[in-house]
């Protein structure tokens, strides 16, 4: 197999492997693109950022979760002449994956990570919630259901959420993300029914906070050394679906000195390094933000970052090279737009009467950075839709029939 780095010997260029991911990953790949970076993808998963002009050659591999998944990573940069290139997982369980061979695997790639000890601390919600306790920020209330008889008798408000503490599988509850239940009854289904696919133990159930988009805000930053490279705040207006969403479809750059605050207090004391962004919801009973989630991985709105001027990414190779980075703000007056469930989703707000027309206009007149399209690197955007029918399709071909077919990867 050839030397993707398109030369030998000592003065070969490092380059970059993407393992895993979807936008986040598309968005990296083009920030690395453009720097004249060379790019390898690598996913069981999605297919989209291996269709950008910018990646070099893209890879199906066993996954994350298989047997000797870290061994053949080693022997896959070996196949493909990958020493020192910077290995970046841009998925949940590449995350873990990598953050659990983390020694082993930085004796072939460039890391910029924690391990995995530290980042379950605030990568598990149950976990999550003591973290940010310690740190001091504020969490919503979680309850302790361990079984379906504390299900039935534990004291609590509804509504509640029911979330999974980790989504390193794929089933029909980590893909939800969250379930609320508004009733002792619909809390009961659900947590068996999230019981049955991810185990009792791993059903966060906590308070529901009140708000739409306007209490949805995000820390976002690159760590090293325990203290932050760059990092920037943003609005999460939009999302889909509407009330637990899978995706941010509408992000907006704003600054938010408390959000930044309670997100760097949450990384310095478990010492994070990585790409990173927490989650917070402005609880307006109480004024506080209460943090919700942490992606220490590229994630949806990554694209946000570059085009606003905090190219996070190459900033990451910076570091992980050893070279001095110029302090970088975002500029404000950028937002991001997944479109084709933006528009989805402000139809769905407009119909509950909370977004006008005109103020879906709007949006438009902010300067925009898309999830999938860009002019210089149009195939992504133009088969993003296709893309997404045909993977919904191939779910409903049985299981032995899709392991049957081979595994390819292009160069």
């Amino acid at each position: 197999m050839r030397d993707l780095t398109g030369q030998s010997g000592e003065g070969a260029m490092s380059g970059v492997v993407l393992l895993g991911g979807a936008h986040g990953a598309l968005s990296a790949a083009r920030s690395f693109g453009r720097q004249n970076i060379p790019v390898v993808y690598v996913t069981d998963d999605h297919p989209l950022p291996g269709l950008s002009r910018y990646v070099t050659g893209s890879f199906s591999w066993p996954g994350a979760t298989s047997p000797g998944a870290a061994n053949w990573l080693m022997e896959f940069a070996a196949a493909h002449g990958l020493k020192d290139w910077l290995l970046i997982p841009c998925a949940d369980g590449d995350v873990r994956c990598v953050a659990e061979n983390l020694a082993l695997l930085r004796g072939v790639f460039r890391i910029v990570s924690a391990d995995w000890a530290t980042l379950q601390k605030v990568c598990d919600k149950q976990r999550l919630a003591a973290t940010a306790r310690e740190a001091g920020v504020a969490c919503p209330r979680n309850y302790l259901i361990r079984s379906m008889e504390a299900a039935a008798c534990t004291e609590m408000e509804f509504p509640v959420v029911l979330k999974p503490a980790t989504r390193m599988e794929r089933n029909a509850f980590t893909a939800a993300k969250a379930w609320r239940a508004d009733t002792r009854e619909a809390l009961i289904e659900f947590y068996q029914r999230a019981s049955e696919q991810v185990g009792g133990d791993d059903v966060v159930v906590q308070e529901l906070i009140p708000g739409g988009g306007e209490a949805q805000f995000s820390y976002a930053g690159l760590w090293y050394a325990n203290q932050p490279v760059a990092d920037m705040t943003a609005r999460r207006t939009r999302q889909y679906p509407i009330d637990f969403s899978m995706n941010s479809t509408f992000v907006e750059v704003v600054e938010n000195e408390a959000v930044r605050a309670a997100g760097r207090r949450l990384l310095s004391a478990i010492g994070f390094e990585g790409v990173v962004e927490v989650e917070f919801k402005f609880d307006a009973r109480s004024g506080a933000y209460k943090v919700l989630d942490v992606n220490p991985r590229p994630w949806s709105w990554f694209g946000l970052c570059p085009a606003a001027g905090l190219d996070l990414a190459v900033l990451m190779r910076e570091v992980a090279l050893g070279r001095a980075v110029a302090p970088a703000e975002a500029q404000a007056g950028w937002a991001w737009m997944q479109a084709s469930r933006d528009v989805v989703a402000a139809a769905q707000l407009m119909a509950r009467g909370e977004l006008t027309f005109a103020g879906y206009l709007g949006s438009f007149g902010r300067r925009l950075t898309y999830a999938a399209f860009a002019w210089p690197d149009p195939i992504p955007g133009l088969m993003e839709v296709p893309l997404t029918v045909y993977r919904v399709l191939s779910r409903l071909i049985p299981v032995g029939a899709r392991e049957a077919q081979p595994n390819r990867g292009r160069a």
